[in-house]
C-alpha cells in the first residue's frame, strides 16, 4: 500500500457536489502502482463515480485482497473505512462486514487472479448470496505483482516473458455470473472513462450484487503479441546492473466510440483488441440473451462493454434472509445474546 499523501491545496472553484465536497475530497494516496497502469484509470473513475453520486466518505467501505489490483483501495477515497484482506478471500470479508452493518456502501476491488483463481469459490458464493455490493475486477490476464504469471482469465496462445504459450481455456467473469445468478453485470475497458463512470454509479447503486469487469492493461508484463489485455511494453534502454525493476513511463490507451459501434484498439506492440459497445435496442433485463449474446461476441473475436445485464426486482442477501433491519453493529448485546434457555433449546435439536 502507498502512504504518501497529496498537497491539500485545491482550486477554489473546482465543482461542489450536494454535500460541498469536490473530487478532491475523494483521493487517497498516491499511486505507485506502474506508470501508464489501467489500474490508476479506474481509481480515477471510481473517484469521479463516488463525488457525482454525492456519497458520504465515512458510509463507504473500501475492500480488497491481495495483487496490484488490491492496492487500488489505498488510491481514492481515504476518509473511508478499509479493509485489505488475504489473498481471494475479499468476498467472506466483505460479506461479514456487511451482515454487521448493513447501512455502509461496499466496493469491492479485485483482480483477474484473486477472483478467479484462488478466491473463484469465495466469488461464486458472493454471487450466489447477492450480497449487496460493487465488485469490481481489474482484469489484466496476469499476476502483476508476483511478476507476470498468466491467471485464470489469461487466453490461450498468450506468450509471458519467461513461459511457454498458455494452453488453458480463460474464465470468462461476465459470462461465470450471469451463469451464478448475478443480477447486476457490466463490462468496460480501463481507457474509456466515458462509459466507465456510469457503469460504476450504477453498481454502487444497485440493490444487490452488482459485477464490473474492466480490461486494464499491464504495462509491465503483458506485453505479449496476440494477447487481448496487453500494453506490450519493450525495455530497449534497460541495462541490468542489479536486481531492481525499472518501468518506463508509458502514454495510457484512450478510446470513444458510440454506442453499437466496433473499435479496434492498437497496443503498443502494434497488436490490436476489439470492442463493441452494446447499442440502445440491446435488452439487458434477459439473462438468457445476454448469455448468448457473450457467447457470440467471443466467437467473433470480440469484447462487449456496457450494462450486460441486470435485475432490479431480486433484492439481497438481508432481504433473502429476513435480517433484521437495524444493522447489527448497533443492536445491544442483550438482544444478540439468545439466553442460555434458549440456546440449549437450539443445541437438544442436533442431539
Amino acid at each position: 500500500m502507498s502512504y504518501i499523501a497529496k498537497p491539500k491545496v485545491s482550486h477554489p472553484k473546482l465543482p461542489r457536489n450536494e454535500l460541498g465536497l469536490t473530487a478532491r475530497d475523494y483521493e487517497g494516496a498516491v499511486s505507485t502502482l506502474c506508470a501508464g497502469c489501467g489500474h490508476d484509470s479506474i481509481t480515477a473513475a471510481i473517484i469521479q463515480a463516488v463525488f457525482e453520486l454525492g456519497v458520504q466518505p465515512h458510509m463507504l467501505a473500501k475492500m480488497s485482497g491481495i495483487g496490484c489490483s488490491s492496492k487500488t483501495p489505498a488510491y481514492f477515497v481515504s476518509q473511508a473505512h478499509g479493509f485489505n484482506s488475504v489473498h481471494g478471500r475479499m468476498a467472506s470479508v466483505t460479506t461479514g462486514a456487511n451482515a454487521a452493518n448493513r447501512d455502509l456502501m461496499y466496493i469491492g476491488v479485485s483482480g483477474d487472479g484473486d477472483s478467479l483463481s484462488i478466491g473463484m469459490g469465495q466469488f461464486a458464493h458472493v454471487i450466489r448470496r447477492n450480497l449487496d455490493m460493487c465488485y469490481i475486477i481489474e482484469n489484466n490476464g496476469v499476476y502483476g505483482l508476483t511478476k507476470g504469471q498468466y491467471s485464470a482469465s489469461a487466453d490461450i496462445g498468450s506468450i509471458a516473458k519467461k513461459a511457454a504459450p498458455n494452453r488453458q481455456m480463460p474464465i470468462d467473469p461476465v459470462s461465470t455470473a450471469i451463469g451464478l445468478g448475478a443480477t447486476y453485470i457490466a463490462r468496460s475497458f480501463s481507457g474509456d472513462k466515458q462509459q466507465l463512470v456510469p457503469l460504476i454509479k450504477g453498481a454502487l447503486t444497485h440493490k444487490g450484487f452488482a459485477l464490473l469487469d474492466v480490461i486494464s492493461p499491464c504495462v509491465t508484463f503483458n506485453d505479449n503479441v496476440g494477447s487481448t489485455k496487453s500494453y506490450a511494453h519493450t525495455r530497449k534502454h534497460f541495462h541490468h546492473v542489479i536486481d531492481a525493476d525499472f518501468v518506463a513511463p508509458s502514454k495510457e490507451i484512450v478510446a470513444a466510440y458510440d454506442e453499437g459501434e466496433a473499435m479496434p484498439v492498437k497496443l503498443h506492440d502494434g497488436s490490436k483488441i476489439v470492442f463493441r459497445k452494446i447499442d440502445k435496442g440491446y435488452d439487458p433485463t434477459s439473462r438468457a440473451a445476454a448469455f448468448a449474446f457473450l457467447r457470440d461476441s467471443i466467437s467473433k473475436g470480440e469484447i462487449s462493454t456496457g450494462l450486460l445485464y441486470i435485475d432490479s426486482s431480486a433484492g439481497d442477501m438481508h432481504s433473502d434472509s429476513e435480517t433484521i433491519a437495524t444493522p447489527l453493529s448497533r443492536l445491544p448485546y442483550a438482544e444478540l445474546n439468545p439466553g442460555a434457555d434458549k440456546l440449549a433449546d437450539l443445541m437438544n435439536r442436533y442431539r
